[in-house]
């Protein structure tokens, strides 16, 4: 997965400057986002916090990880 150039507590601590008040294009404009992703990001971080976007991000991991894990038994399965 691809990252971003800015941490998961840069766009919680966005988040909540909008959630402040802040304009929207404002806070876009300072960040150097498009209205777009910062749109993306309150649908799929609005209720959470910090150390729940981190647990995701790491079964997130997992799983990549053991999809190539499995994806590598069942090639070695099939050559069998």
């Amino acid at each position: 997965m691809k990252k971003g150039r800015l941490t998961e507590a840069q766009i919680m601590g966005m988040l909540r400057q909008a959630k402040g008040g802040m304009p929207v294009p404002k806070l876009c404009r300072e960040h150097g986002i498009r209205g777009a992703t910062f749109y993306k990001w309150r649908a799929k971080y609005g209720g959470t916090n910090v150390s729940k976007i981190s647990q995701m991000n790491a079964l997130e991991d997992e799983n990549w990880r053991l999809k190539h894990m499995f994806a590598d038994l069942r090639m070695q399965a099939d050559l069998l």
